[in-house]
């Protein structure tokens, strides 16, 4: 549904994407993720057609963005970055523009923005001119003109930016529900963005490709795969007990709030031998959980080039 070959963007001596390859198949939400200054947002650009590639092509649904830009962009709904509109219109009247200059019919158009109006709860600001809006109603607007022409492929640059609480998880459903009949690519910096609403993940830095995988994927490379965390208030848990368990490699305690993490060692397994041990000193502890690996940490680790290659995850040469 997208699919970039060589994509390569040049600003004379700065190369902002390098030779990247990405592929989002059907049904995948697929996330672009990457530090500030990544190429994330020109390679989305060059996708929509907005950007020539300096070399390299970029398709949608088949179709090459340079040699058939309109038939890409019918299959395309896509949410820059600030969401620029007409700040003058009313959201009623930016919207219908939109449904006319994407060529829908009066009854598909007048339906699809009765839907879509509800979906993203923009009923009570329909007469207002958007430059009165506040960034997460314009935010609101933004993704609304994205889906209004129902596209196969959705490309959202940031989708949540600028959201409360309630209204992140009100368009996170929203994108979910879509998901299952559409392929959407989301640009982000925010790791809850991924672990909320991606099934694959590419990272990128410095506009090259450095893993394309899905979140747990990555998540095994994290040194907290497979730990045991937990807090135990003044139960006087000692790190010289649990280090005596032949499964554990190392212990650390947070020196905030004296929450103590147990690593195992390679190929072990220690959820099972902590708790056996801590029931059999009959101490009290709370939270205990058995961690899946922190994305944060992987992300610093590749972004940086502190990690090697793990199983599962394909390194980008470039």
């Amino acid at each position: 549904m997208i699919e970039t070959h060589q994509l390569t963007r040049r600003y004379g001596a700065l190369t902002a994407v390098d030779a990247l390859n990405i592929r989002a198949e059907p049904g995948q939400v697929l996330g672009l993720l990457g530090p500030n200054g990544a190429g994330k947002s020109t390679v989305m650009r060059m996708i929509a057609g907005f950007l020539v590639p300096s070399s390299g092509t970029a398709q949608v649904c088949g179709h090459d963005v340079s040699k058939e830009p309109v038939k890409a962009k019918r299959a395309l709904g896509y949410l820059p970055e600030g969401a620029p509109s007409y700040g003058e219109m009313t959201v009623r009247e930016f919207l219908i523009f939109v449904l006319r200059i994407r060529g829908l019919s009066a009854d598909v158009g007048y339906r699809r923005f009765d839907e879509v109006v509800s979906q993203l709860q923009l009923e009570s600001v329909l007469e207002q001119c958007i430059d009165t809006l506040s960034k997460g109603l314009r935010r609101r607007v933004g993704l609304a003109q994205a889906i209004l022409h129902d596209p196969p492929v959705l490309m959202l640059d940031e989708p949540t930016d600028g959201l409360d609480p309630n209204q992140k998880h009100a368009v996170r459903q929203l994108i979910d529900a879509m998901a299952r009949e559409r392929t959407i690519l989301i640009s982000t910096h925010l790791l809850e963005e991924v672990h909320a609403l991606c099934n694959r993940v590419v990272i990128i830095a410095n506009g090259k490709l450095l893993a394309d995988a899905t979140p747990a994927e990555l998540e095994e490379r994290s040194r907290y795969h497979g730990a045991v965390s937990f807090s135990a208030p003044g139960s006087g848990v000692s790190q010289e007990m649990l280090g005596r368990l032949p499964q554990v490699a190392a212990i650390e305690v947070d020196p905030l709030d004296g929450r103590i993490t147990v690593f195992p060692k390679v190929g072990q397994r220690i959820l099972e031998p902590v708790e056996t041990l801590l029931r059999q000193q009959g101490l009290e502890v709370s939270e205990i959980q058995l961690e899946r690996g922190r994305l944060d940490e992987v992300f610093r680790q590749i972004t940086t080039g502190s990690t090697p290659a793990s199983v599962g995850v394909t390194e980008g040469k470039g």
